[in-house]
């Protein structure tokens, strides 16, 4: 049976990591997979929030790009090596989270034997590209 809660008591469920579950038993419990605060956020009156999922097939290499806002990679399977500019390559693998900041060039590898599939998550102004190609050398 379902129990109504205020928003209040949501709010604090939250807050500790738990939301009322729809089963008599008792609690559903919240795994934080990451938190990280950032700066690049959009400030328009309207974002767009989007989900996107992307696959790298062995051997395959993203364009050498950046991005206008921060965008949170979280691993699904396989492992996604990430170089961005004046930093050591990171590898990112199957149930991590990266989040990839504001206006650093970058490229990305799967450099494994299996696929690298990974959900993508950002929010932006509504008619923002994905990302915005860097120039070599840039």
């Amino acid at each position: 049976m379902h129990e109504k809660c205020s928003v209040e008591t949501m709010i604090a469920g939250l807050t500790v990591g738990l939301t009322r579950s729809a089963q008599d038993s008792g609690m559903a419990k919240l795994t934080p997979l990451h938190r990280e605060v950032v700066s690049g956020m959009p400030s328009l009156p309207e974002q767009e929030v989007r989900v996107l999922f992307a696959t790298l097939l062995p051997g395959d290499v993203t364009p050498y790009h950046s991005h206008r806002f921060p965008v949170t990679v979280y691993m699904l399977e396989g492992t996604f090596t990430l170089a961005l500019d004046g930093r050591e390559p990171i590898a990112i693998e199957a149930g991590q989270v990266f989040v990839e900041p504001v206006g650093i060039n970058m490229t990305g590898f799967n450099k494994g034997d299996v696929p690298a599939r990974m959900a993508l998550f950002y929010v932006c102004e509504p008619s923002a590209p994905f990302a915005d190609t860097a120039g070599a050398g840039s």
